[in-house]
Parts: C-alpha cells; structure tokens; sequence
C-alpha cells in the first residue's frame, strides 16, 4: 500500500451547524478529535485491518451527519459497503485505495 495521502490543496468542509450556537462547541469538540480519527482510519488500512478499519468507516458513517458533515458520512457509508461486500465477494482490497483517501481527504478538511 501507498504513503499517507497528503493534505487537500481543496476548500475546507464547514459543518451545517457552524452558526448553531447550541452545537457549536460539540462540533469544535468533534474536529479536533479528526486528526485521531484520520490516523486510525490510515493505520488501520496500512495494516490490512479490514475489519477495524470497517468499525471506523461505521463510526463515521453514524457520526458525521449528526454534526453536520453529511458528505463525511456518505464518504464513510461507501467505504464500509465496499469492505463489508470484500468479505463476501474476495475483492481485492487495493481497489479501495482510492475509497480510504477520499475519506481521509474529507476529515482533514473538516472544519467547525
């Protein structure tokens, strides 16, 4: 498998609740912790952990619409299909490659 994507030369993603005063802080709370969750994101496919890297595509899939980063989640459900159907069908798992950086590529460009 490839390095560590770069950074985006791409705009940032604005959560939809960036002026909602009562989520504010939670979704400040939830970008910084991005970071985090884009090394276990990488880490987990660099070591070929499928199934980690299947429960961290879940999270996010789960998480990021409910602090407005919907495009996140949909990013997040179309990885988890893809390895969820690896398990059943034996595809390759390098033909996800290019799935996990657009994933990393959003997060990193999540901003509050």
């Amino acid at each position: 498998m490839a390095d560590a994507p770069s950074p985006s030369d791409d705009h940032p993603i604005i959560s939809e609740f960036a002026d909602d005063p009562e989520m504010v802080e939670l979704v400040r709370l939830y970008v910084s912790e991005m970071p985090e969750r884009v090394r276990n994101i990488w880490s987990a496919w660099q070591g070929g952990q499928i199934e980690s890297l299947t429960r961290l595509a879940h999270q996010l899939k789960g998480a990021s619409a409910g602090y407005g980063f919907g495009q996140i989640g949909e990013a997040a459900a179309r990885l988890e299909a893809s390895l969820r159907a690896l398990e059943s069908e034996g595809e390759s798992a390098n033909d996800l490659d290019p799935q996990v950086r657009a994933l990393v590529d959003l997060c990193e460009r999540a901003r509050g």
